[in-house]
């Protein structure tokens, strides 16, 4: 059964291992995945730890519905304080990793210390064994995988690895696995990197027994069509995540040359039907019947021959409409080196369009930048400066920290030009046109962020009545209105933190897809697969106890209301292009204040975001830490 599988406490610091069941009550409180993880994290980190220390915890679960065919239920979520922002440190990964950890029989790790070399976990069917891996450092992620596969002599193992940026502490690191799969946000390679753990590899044949095969196998089907037959699930099968770029640019939505301008002019390139030029074939992730992303092969230029996977909408931002760089084969380059290196892909793109603005604004020069000229459109200095971060060389090593303390060393003029929220970069995205997806990244727990709450069906002009059936309340069908759009970055807030704990794409619940899986579908898989009779009701109720968990994580860190505010640019300066829609559009600093003291309302907390009694006790928070597991 699901029960059978358990968690792995590893300390890297003495090479021991102890293994625990995950009983029921837990479950039934984080289910698994991110909420598990967040529960382990406020429970066994203690306060102000340095996330660089052999104190930090990392933390990797697989979600409670893991494994299934259906939704995408690949997904592993791995947490630990951030290096980057000193808050909750939590990123998503897709790929293989999750059912294999699962298959060999563990949800969770929990791991602390620091090993003294290079060292990668390896399990195998319970069996968990800490490495060497000083042959591994200094190889990049592609490089790691193939050559763990081989020295094992199986070419089923997947393993999730770091590569030079992890290992030179690049506070926004990330953890990769395949081609392409990447926990991009929040750092988590760094804290891999810090305790010297070049990878985390796992085999598993341990088979996972369902409470009623038959009819989950029946429900699966009828999951994979309910989601393949959305307009949205059509074109993401086509060309991936890129096709929101041919809306937003068009619309004036996208930010271009950092924040100055909402549109990226000629952009035509950068259009989905673009990457035909280039694709031999699309895949897809663990149970995944989309296949979103596109298999690539440049043939020609000087990084030739390249083959990668990708590229997302993400990616397009960062290295495109940011930097004003207007070539496909521009963004396939960098999409390459990023995930070579294991770079997050928006704070490498975030960063780097900062420092263009502030080279063009005259507050640093070829002195501060090693005689790199960061001209807009640049991208042969693109490329140098992800290997310079990668390598934290040169002016690459400032950049390689985060905005926080870049800003610090570049000095505080420049705090003004940072696109960032709580110390990590924003997508590329103009929010300055949409209250709710400005409040979202506003108050997400992680900082700066489209995947914690996004509402991306406000752009749909949905009827009042459908809006107001989703999200339980009037919801404004404008999307300039700031009218009920609490709710809905309220309401998504706990869907994602289901979504992150059962294990299963966001891209396949009510992200971009209005008649996607959400609340009863979720319930109806849960009890066909483990038994938990969980209602619409209660899977709110403990999204609202994760939310509410990593809010009490980060007020202990020292973060307050004063943290759950824009870049100033955004109330000061309003959009100068675009549709008529988007067109001379800033925030309402008045109104986006009101949409905040809702925003916590319905949350119940205080009017300082702070969680109130009643709530802890509702939510079962009351005596936290617990120490359950």
């Amino acid at each position: 059964m699901v029960w059978d599988r358990k968690i792995a406490y590893v300390n890297l610091s003495t090479g021991t291992v102890s293994k625990k069941p995950i009983s029921r009550k837990i479950r039934e409180l984080y289910l698994g995945g991110r909420g598990l993880n967040m529960y382990l994290l406020y429970n066994h980190l203690k306060p102000n730890v340095d996330p660089l220390s052999p104190e930090n915890l990392l933390l990797v679960g697989s979600g409670l519905l893991t494994g299934i065919p259906c939704l995408g239920s690949g997904r592993c979520d791995i947490a630990a304080k951030s290096p980057l922002t000193g808050a909750v440190g939590d990123s998503n990964i897709g790929g293989f990793f999750a059912p294999e950890l699962r298959f060999a029989g563990y949800d969770h790790l929990a791991i602390t210390g620091k090993a003294d070399r290079p060292s990668y976990l390896m399990i195998k069917d319970d069996s968990i064994e800490i490495k060497e891996a000083s042959h591994l450092w200094g190889k990049d992620t592609f490089d790691t995988q193939k050559i763990i596969r081989r020295e094992e002599d199986d070419e089923n193992i997947v393993s999730l690895v770091i590569g030079v940026a992890g290992e030179n502490l690049v506070r926004y690191a990330n953890v990769r696995t395949g081609m392409k799969n990447a926990a991009g946000r929040t750092g988590m390679g760094c804290v891999m990197g810090s305790k010297n753990l070049k990878a985390i590899a796992a085999r598993g044949t341990t088979p996972v027994e369902f409470t009623d095969p038959d009819k989950l196998l029946t429900y699966c089907r009828e999951m994979n069509d309910m989601i393949t037959s959305t307009r949205w699930a059509k074109a993401q099968s086509r060309w991936g995540t890129m096709i929101i770029y041919s809306n937003t640019n068009t619309t004036g939505l996208i930010r271009t040359k950092n924040f100055q301008l909402n549109r990226l002019v000629d952009g035509e390139d950068l259009e989905p039907e673009n990457i035909d030029r280039y694709s031999v074939g699309t895949s897809g992730c663990y149970g995944c019947a989309v296949h979103c992303r596109h298999r690539y092969v440049l043939k020609e230029g000087p990084y030739a021959p390249l083959y990668g996977e990708g590229p997302e909408y993400t990616s397009l931002g960062a290295f495109g409409t940011m930097l004003d760089c207007r070539k496909m084969e521009t963004i396939l380059v960098a999409n390459h080196l990023v995930n070579k290196y294991g770079i997050d892909t928006l704070e490498t793109g975030g960063l780097i369009a900062w420092a263009m603005e502030l080279y063009e604004k005259g507050l640093i020069d070829d002195k501060t930048t090693d005689g790199i000229q960061l001209t807009w459109g640049n991208e042969e200095a693109l490329f140098e400066l992800i290997r310079k971060i990668a390598y934290r060389e040169g002016f690459g090593n400032t950049l390689a920290d985060g905005f926080k303390a870049a800003i610090a060393k570049v000095g505080a003029d420049s705090e003004y030009y940072a696109i960032q929220i709580k110390g990590m970069s924003n997508l590329h995205s103009d929010e300055r046109p949409t209250p709710s997806f400005a409040l979202g990244i506003a108050t997400s727990t992680r900082g700066a962020d489209h995947l914690r709450s996004r509402p991306a069906i406000d752009m749909y002009g949905l009827p009042g009545d459908m809006l107001k059936e989703i999200y339980g309340g009037s919801v404004a069908t404008d999307y300039s209105s700031y009218d009920g759009k609490s709710r809905m970055v309220w309401w998504q807030e706990l869907l994602y933190a289901i979504t992150d704990s059962i294990g299963v794409c966001k891209f396949q619940t009510v992200f971009c897809a209005v008649h996607a899986p959400k609340w009863q579908e979720f319930s109806n898989l849960i009890q066909l697969v483990t038994g938990m009779k969980i209602s619409k009701d209660k899977l709110m109720e403990i999204g609202e106890r994760i939310y509410t968990l990593e809010r009490l994580f980060n007020l202990r860190e020292g973060f307050s209301r004063k943290d759950d505010n824009l870049p100033e640019r955004y109330f000061t300066e309003p959009t100068p292009i675009g549709l008529p829609v988007a067109r001379n559009k800033k925030i309402d600093r008045k109104k986006f204040e009101e949409m905040l003291n809702e925003y916590y309302e319905l949350h119940g907390w205080d009017n300082q975001g702070v969680p109130k009694t009643e709530t802890l006790r509702n939510l079962n928070l009351d005596k936290e830490p617990s120490k359950l597991l």
